[in-house]
């Protein structure tokens, strides 16, 4: 990676500076990180475990978790670290990486709840060749293209950031190193990188967001001609709750990527991050698993072996 910069470490400006907020914050940050963890990694461990929730939707919903909490584990360690002791300055390398590592997170999981709609939407409207239709080998290469785009999605990003001159001001007003937030502060004509952001943020939205909601259009189309009323609350209640997390995502997703740096305003950044950077990963597989009767049939399991284990210890 080419560097035209004299800067060698940038200073996080963090959520705020408001001292009394410091340890309340680092509380409810640390608590929001440890229910991600142990939500995210122990729905990876379920899904391992339980040979009933080897399923082309628990395939998917395992490499959701698993990206949920990388791009949490990218960004809430440092900020914890920020409200605790104060540290804010993150170096030129660590930035950058922070950086890639996020956007390639964050664009997996956009393909990724479009695969997963899609396999709703096989599941609800065509269930005579669901089997047929959602076979490991397509499952295999829709995941693998989610993280294949991620990733060339975020070297992409990180080029057109990183190729710009910070010569002048270093402090991103921010609490991690956002795309938007670092482009900023270059010294330089920003114009092409800031094309080629917005450019390449539309497609992976608008393509997966296209996806989802032709998916979700023909799940509710195949739901209004139910005949049992059980049937048509369920799927209604499954479709509400998996959308309403989709447009907390991809909303947020908009507000931040699909305008130009200049147009920005830092404080609204901040606040649609916490959306998607923490919230998100924290109540997906919530959204989209702990309502399930196999999920709970399968913890149920978990802790009835768990306690026979302990007992003969």
């Amino acid at each position: 990676m080419k560097n035209n910069t004299e800067v060698t470490d940038f200073i996080l400006l963090g959520l705020t500076s408001i001292p009394e907020l410091q340890f309340p914050l680092f509380v409810l940050f640390t608590l929001i990180y440890l229910i991600t963890l142990i939500g995210n990694l122990g729905m990876i461990m379920l899904i391992l475990l339980d040979c009933r929730l080897h399923t082309p939707m628990y395939f998917f919903l395992s490499n959701l978790s698993l990206v949920d909490f990388g791009y949490s584990s990218t960004i809430t360690p440092k900020v914890m670290a920020g409200f605790l002791i104060g540290d804010k300055v993150i170096s030129y390398n660590a930035c950058a990486a922070q950086m890639f590592f996020f956007a390639a997170f964050a664009t997996v999981e956009s393909y990724l709840l479009a695969s997963m709609a899609y396999d709703h939407y096989a599941a609800v409207c065509k269930p005579l060749h669901y089997t047929a239709t959602m076979t490991a080998g397509v499952c295999a290469r829709l995941v693998i293209g989610s993280y294949v785009l991620g990733f060339l999605n975020a070297s992409i990003n990180i080029r057109d950031t990183f190729c710009l001159s910070f010569c002048m001001s270093n402090v991103i007003h921010h609490f991690f190193c956002d795309i938007p937030a670092v482009m900023t502060l270059a010294c330089s004509n920003k114009d092409t990188s800031e094309l080629i952001l917005v450019l390449l943020s539309s497609c992976n939205v608008f393509f997966a967001l296209l996806v989802i909601l032709i998916s979700y259009l023909f799940i509710f189309i195949t739901v209004l001609k139910m005949n049992t009323g059980e049937g048509y609350q369920k799927a209604l209640s499954t479709c509400a709750s998996h959308l309403v997390a989709v447009s907390i995502f991809y909303g947020t997703v908009i507000i931040m990527y699909l305008q130009p740096s200049s147009s920005h305003s830092m404080d609204t950044d901040k606040i649609a991050s916490v959306f998607y950077a923490m919230l998100i990963p924290m109540l997906n597989h919530v959204v989209y698993s702990l309502r399930n009767k196999e999920v709970k049939s399968a913890f149920k399991k978990v802790v009835e072996k768990t306690k026979f284990s302990v007992g003969f210890i």
